[in-house]
């Protein structure tokens, strides 16, 4: 499964310009880990850091107006930052396999003439078959909505070959991704594949009182960003794994505080009920009734559990609602599913609860920090000496973030 190695964000909101692991043209830094962590205190940007990965997954699904416009987004004078009169800009760097050569997407976002926004610019590139030095080769190239592709499996793979694959495109939209279209026909794999990955994104959007809802039954494949058909997800456990469907609800029962049991009821007029059982009383208890944290906790193990996960998983501020003694044992559930192998997800999130922290290494944590002027930095916690040295004689990092050792010096 494809891995994000490094993610840059240039005039969005308060992220003037950051990075997070490694790019293309900055090999320097360390790639990301399976699992990494976005700390930093109220107001520093986390939230819009979370947003820009949903911002990058809203221009593929939509296009990027209607993106600019949704989640209270306010449209791109109010994404764009401060006092910038720049482009919107956003770098993937991420490898489709631990073995493969690494792909970069480039994209740009800027105002045309009636200041609406459009796709300026967009890339995909990677490095020929052999070649270890060098720039990478553009298989997509767009400008305007004008530009080049490279069509096949193996196309660009060797100099002077570049005209045989080399096609000529315009597209009509000018605010539609040219992945969006061109990932859709055969002759372009590549484009396809990270136009797959995108896709398949997650970003949780969790809200308790959604999960509440009773949904009409009917198996669905995969928890939605709501949260609002946990009992649906359930009901496909239940008819597609059969075999392992009671093991998979015994086993997140068993890492619930005060919960025996997890199954599901159909009532009379075809809606799905979702049951716990605490073992205290002989009638369980059903979704509407328990608690906000208890429901969060299945709703995220339930979403570990899935036989087929998103690529790349966005949680934000997973400790809201919880006891934060199940913190700890909630990051260590994110990185035993994040592991970095082939089929397991890569997740992103982003706290301010340093009891999750404590679970972490400094690799896997970055700190968020903003500015005098209004603007925010990143920088990891494994780069700052004295944290790891602390961190190797055994003291815990979220303890150390608590002491201000984390904090800019």
């Amino acid at each position: 499964m494809a891995l994000i190695e490094g993610f840059r964000v240039q005039n969005y909101r308060s992220l003037r310009d950051v990075t997070l692991g490694k790019l293309s043209a900055q090999q320097k830094g360390d790639p990301l880990t399976p699992l990494t962590v976005v700390i930093g205190k109220n107001g520093v940007g986390k939230s819009t850091l979370f947003d820009a990965f949903g911002f990058v997954a809203d221009c593929l699904s939509s296009d990027v107006e209607i993106a600019c416009d949704m989640k209270q987004r306010g449209g791109f004078e109010r994404m764009l930052s401060r006092g910038s009169s720049e482009s919107i800009r956003f770098e993937i760097y991420y490898r489709e396999e631990k073995q493969e050569r690494p792909i970069t997407y480039e994209l740009s976002i800027a105002r045309d003439e009636s200041g609406r926004p459009f796709v300026e610019y967009e890339t995909l590139k990677q490095r020929r078959k052999g070649q270890k030095h060098g720039r990478p080769f553009p298989f997509l190239r767009l400008s305007h909505g004008k530009g080049t592709v490279w069509a096949g499996e193996e196309a660009v793979e060797l100099e002077g070959e570049e005209d045989r694959t080399q096609q000529n495109v315009e597209l009509t939209d000018l605010r539609q991704l040219g992945i969006a279209t061109l990932g859709t026909l055969k002759e372009h794999p590549r484009i396809k594949r990270f136009r797959d990955f995108l896709k398949g994104w997650y970003l949780s959007y969790f809200h308790p009182d959604a999960a509440r809802s009773l949904p009409s039954a009917g198996p669905q494949k995969h928890l939605n960003i709501h949260g609002d058909n946990i009992g649906n997800v359930v009901q496909f456990l239940e008819r597609e794994y059969k075999d392992r469907f009671k093991a998979i609800l015994n086993r997140i029962a068993a890492k619930i505080p005060g919960v025996q049991k997890i199954d599901t009821k159909i009532t009379d007029d075809k809606r799905v009920l979702l049951r716990f059982n605490d073992g205290s009383f002989g009638d369980p208890f059903f979704a509407q009734q328990m608690s906000d944290g208890t429901l969060k906790v299945f709703a995220y193990l339930l979403m570990m559990e899935d036989p087929d996960p998103p690529p790349f998983i966005c949680i934000e501020e997973p400790e809201n609602g919880l006891y934060h003694k199940l913190l700890d044992a909630l990051a260590r559930e994110f990185r035993s599913h994040a592991t970095g192998k082939k089929g397991a997800p890569q997740i992103f999130v982003t706290t301010h609860q340093p009891y999750f922290v404590d679970a972490l290494t400094p690799k896997e944590v970055w700190i968020l920090e903003k500015g005098s002027d209004g603007f925010s930095s990143l920088r990891r916690a494994a780069d700052i000496q004295i944290v790891q040295n602390l961190v190797n004689e055994g003291l815990p990092l979220g303890g150390l973030w608590y002491s201000d050792y984390l904090d800019a010096r």
